[in-house]
């Protein structure tokens, strides 16, 4: 496994992050053990794509499958990292959350133990971005300052770069599959910097306190609305990609009749009037039909990405 530098300590899941209670957080636990069979009353999400995609639009997102079920639903937001930690307990295996919006690297971890927590959600999200229209795909936006000198991902040798955190596939890992393409390692950089999130990676590049970073294509396109002053301060040196889109995760235990239910609703956003103008003002097109080959490339480079320079790293 690469070495993942961080900031500092992630603390497991059940310190303090939900707080469903000591008596219900246990009965949700074991209840989990029964695959397949679970039907709550209400419905806990979570996402880990805030704040970089904003937090409005994951409430919007909730609030249109609690109407199309009818029945109650929750979100929590871990703002920290792009989905679970590999090795620390996660809020699935431990009942606390049903559905969450992860990145990529964090859904694979999850699916690969002996007993998966979660299964994929079989419907993605498809946003606006004319590169790949239509497809539920993004990118990583390689970003330096407006005035740099620098012209391509090789003239940043002995430079600095900032990452969101080592869970995510556009920010993190698209770094490393470049540098294991070139033959080169983290050492490849005089610094790396563990910023926290794309939002404040973006703002690390704009000060000068880095050099570099990839942003999800989504993230950066959404910021950049909202802050259009930043289009004349920074430009995107490469695009790397296209990627899967971050998938939505459901917990194993849920019977099969609400996992039905939950891609059946979310499948309803973009067809005709029911998409929450909310969703459509983020870029946000509709949801499609995907299926775990969606994502088996992917898992294929990252596993390859992390035996060549975990040798090199070691």
């Amino acid at each position: 496994m690469i070495p993942e530098p961080r900031s500092g300590p992630v603390r497991p899941y059940g310190s303090g992050y939900f707080s469903p209670g000591k008596a219900s957080g246990e009965s949700r636990a074991v209840s989990a053990r029964g695959r397949g069979t679970e039907h709550p009353t209400e419905l806990r999400f979570i996402t880990y794509l805030s704040p970089g995609i904003p937090r409005e639009f994951f409430e919007t997102l909730v609030d249109h499958v609690r109407r199309a079920l009818g029945r109650r639903a929750s979100l929590l937001v871990e703002p920290r990292v792009s989905g679970p930690m590999r090795g620390i307990e996660n809020p699935f295996s431990t009942g606390e959350a049903d559905v969450g919006f992860m990145c990529a690297p964090s859904f694979f971890w999850l699916h690969e133990l002996e007993e998966p927590p979660v299964e994929l959600l079989p419907a993605a999200p498809v946003f606006q971005d004319s590169r790949t229209p239509g497809q539920p795909v993004y990118f990583s936006e390689m970003i330096v300052r407006r005035e740099s000198p620098v012209g391509s991902f090789l003239d940043l040798r002995g430079c600095s770069w900032a990452y969101n955190d080592p869970c995510s596939l556009s920010g993190y890992y698209s770094m490393l599959k470049k540098l294991a393409e070139m033959g080169e390692n983290l050492g490849f950089f005089d610094r790396v910097h563990n910023s926290g999130s794309h939002l404040k990676s973006i703002k690390m590049v704009v000060r000068g306190k880095v050099d570099a970073a990839a942003i999800d294509s989504n993230v950066l396109r959404i910021k950049l609305r909202s802050s259009p002053e930043l289009g004349e301060q920074l430009r995107i040196l490469e695009s790397w990609g296209p990627f899967p889109i971050q998938p939505v995760v459901l917990r194993s235990a849920l019977s099969l009749e609400l996992k039905a239910s939950l891609r059946a609703g979310l499948l309803t956003i973009g067809r005709g009037s029911d998409t929450p103008t909310v969703l459509a003002n983020f870029g946000l097109e509709r949801f499609v039909p995907i299926t775990y080959k969606h994502y088996a490339p992917e898992k294929q480079a990252l596993r390859e990405c992390e035996r060549t320079l975990g040798s090199w790293l070691r």
